[in-house]
Parts: structure tokens; C-alpha cells; sequence
């Protein structure tokens, strides 16, 4: 709980000199004008993704979490698995906090199991390995005596 003196000077403006603890509030009256956003860059927006690998519940049909994937905003990819898992879900955002909200809304609506989220860093470039074709050499099996 804060104190009205404490409320009461966080409402006073901050001086421009005030120091390094003071630094993230700004100077000027309260309710002026936002400051300045930063200058668009060239870069492109950061992209956060992740592959989801998930588990249909017993309750779930596979057509219920292609009617949820459809829908949902952050999907952008999906796989139906062979494996241990039914389903690898590639999941985008702008932001972390939005795509965690798209994992937990994926288990909780989607009526999957989340098995492993496997967050992605960075694609790897593939460019520069050699284009020359690789030629496979038949292995010589034993022949049965």
C-alpha cells in the first residue's frame, strides 16, 4: 500500500539532472505530451516464434483444432505428425506476452496437450554450402552363405 506522500511525488515532474534512478520518468508537466517515439528503422518488425508440438486429447477430434488453428491469429503453420504426437503447430507474434497467450489458448480452447514448445531463434543459412550434387554410393551388403 503507498502512502499519499508517496503518491503525491510521483505526480510532481522529474528534473532533466534527477540522476539515473529517475531516468525512465519523464520530464515535464503530467499529461503533456507523450515523448518522441524513435525514428521507423529499416529493420523489419521483430518476429517471436515457436514450435508447439501437441497431443489431441481423448475428447478432441482432429477437425476441432483445425477449425481453432484457422482461427487463431498467430498460427501460421501446421503439421499433422506420425509420432508420439499428433501435431507440430508453428506459432507467431510481435510480442512474448502475445505468444504466450497463443500456447496456453492452444491447450486450453484448442483441446491439445502442449508436449514441448521449442522456441526459435534465428533460421540458419543455408546459402553458402556447396550446390554440387552429392552422389550415394550403393552399400555393399554381405551376401547370405
Amino acid at each position: 500500500m503507498t502512502s499519499r506522500r508517496l503518491r503525491q511525488r510521483d505526480r510532481e515532474p522529474v528534473p532533466a539532472d534527477a540522476g539515473w534512478r529517475n531516468a525512465r520518468r519523464t520530464v515535464g508537466p503530467v499529461g503533456g505530451p507523450p515523448p518522441a517515439f524513435p525514428a521507423p528503422s529499416d529493420e523489419p518488425e521483430r518476429r517471436h516464434e515457436v514450435l508447439v508440438d501437441v497431443r489431441l486429447t481423448a475428447a478432441t477430434p482432429g477437425s476441432h483444432l483445425l477449425d481453432y488453428l484457422r482461427t487463431e491469429p498467430c498460427a501460421v503453420e501446421a503439421w499433422w505428425i506420425a509420432a508420439d504426437i499428433d501435431a507440430v503447430v508453428r506459432l507467431s507474434a510481435s510480442s512474448l506476452t502475445v505468444l504466450h497467450r497463443a500456447v496456453a489458448d492452444l491447450q486450453r480452447r484448442g483441446g491439445t496437450e502442449v508436449v514441448a514448445t521449442h522456441s526459435i531463434l534465428r533460421p540458419l543459412d543455408l546459402s553458402g554450402a556447396d550446390q554440387t550434387t552429392i552422389t550415394t554410393v550403393p552399400a555393399r551388403l554381405p551376401s547370405p552363405a
